[in-house]
């Protein structure tokens, strides 16, 4: 196993953007730049030992700075969405930036995803990766506290890429950290992702408005489209006429996930049947995000390859969208002297 550093790019202040790649005895390589905490690329054997980069993205920083839709990154301070961009704590409401129609998004204008965070190479009984950190100001992106965030990227001996969230405030503050990476284990073989068979371990999702915020409810999964308890292709019933699919264009949906407790446990699993490749996600969080790339256009290309409608697709691991308005959902509010710990697996096989 080896890790290398070399330099990625150029912000346009002058700052130096670096890129590491870590490899295994097995094959199996990740590449990941300090710049948004993106994963590069996954380089993973097929059932016949052929390689493939199963992400989506770009080769060079500048194409990351110009264009990109959260290929790979951390997305915070707040992944995914919040109503009208405003949530009150203790009474004091806090006004975000409305970067996605009438909401917020992603942490904002300039989310995790935008930074470039301090590196360290480190290595434990797993394996070996980067730990990235970030402190984020009080008033960042009009959010209250000065977060200190971690995240450690560890590529294992068995073939993972384990991804550990930790952060600290001085200020009562909310809280929602993911990765963003968008997968297509077929690694060129298919012009989308429709055929990738998918497992949801999840009885419930939560029901989104036309503006795809939360309405609050926890429906069941059984008897919709959503339903993907059992293996069932992405695109299987992608076009049914169902109020939940038209809203989002496809899916773009959070799955609750029986895990209040936060132990790891199995959330997604996902097989590509002309490739073989398997990639199973595993998490502390209560909930994980599908979505099917429906906003892919063919405005972007990255690696060769053009970008098209649902070339790619999203599991999130997270709490769930909108949770500082809606108080029965899982809290995410962090407060001094607590810590923000989560931990989030992606495990590939063939």
């Amino acid at each position: 196993m080896n890790i290398t550093k070399q330099t990625f790019g150029k912000m346009p202040d002058g700052t130096l953007v670096d890129l590491y790649t870590l490899a295994n005895a097995n094959g199996l390589e990740v590449k990941i730049t300090n710049y948004g905490g993106v994963i590069v690329s996954i380089v993973t054997p097929d059932q016949h030992g052929q390689l493939g980069d199963i992400v989506l993205g770009f080769d060079t920083l500048e194409q990351y700075l110009k264009q990109s839709p959260f290929f790979g990154c951390i997305t915070g301070r707040y992944a995914n969405r919040i109503a009208k961009g405003k949530f009150s704590l203790d009474g004091v409401e806090y006004a975000l930036a409305q970067n996605d129609g009438e909401n917020h998004l992603h942490g904002g204008v300039k989310g995790f995803d935008k930074q470039v965070w301090g590196a360290i190479e480190v290595k434990n009984d797993d394996g070996f990766g980067v730990k990235l950190s970030y402190l984020s100001p009080d008033g960042e992106e009009h959010y209250p506290g000065n977060l200190s965030v971690t995240v450690t990227y560890t590529l294992t001996h068995d073939d993972a890429l384990k991804i550990d969230y930790f952060a600290t405030t001085d200020k009562k503050t909310i809280v929602n950290l993911t990765n963003h990476a968008y997968f297509n284990l077929a690694a060129g073989q298919t012009e989308d992702c429709l055929g990738h068979e998918l497992m949801l371990n999840t009885l419930h999702f939560t029901p989104i408005d036309q503006t795809l915020i939360p309405t609050g409810e926890l429906r069941p999964v059984a008897g919709t489209p959503l339903d993907f308890t059992q293996p069932t292709d992405i695109g299987a019933r992608i076009n049914e006429i169902y109020d939940q699919l038209r809203f989002a264009g496809g899916y773009d949906h959070n799955f609750v996930l029986d895990n209040l407790d936060g132990k790891l446990i199995l959330a997604a699993r996902v097989r590509e049947p002309i490739t073989g490749r398997v990639m199973e996600v595993y998490t502390t969080e209560p909930g994980i995000q599908f979505y099917s790339g429906n906003f892919l256009n063919g405005t972007v290309a990255g690696k060769g390859v053009v970008y098209q409608k649902r070339y790619g697709f999203c599991l999130e691991t997270q709490h769930y969208p909108d949770s500082p308005n809606k108080p029965h959902f899982p809290s995410t509010v962090l407060k001094p002297g607590e810590k923000y710990q989560t931990t989030t697996i992606y495990r590939f096989t063939t």
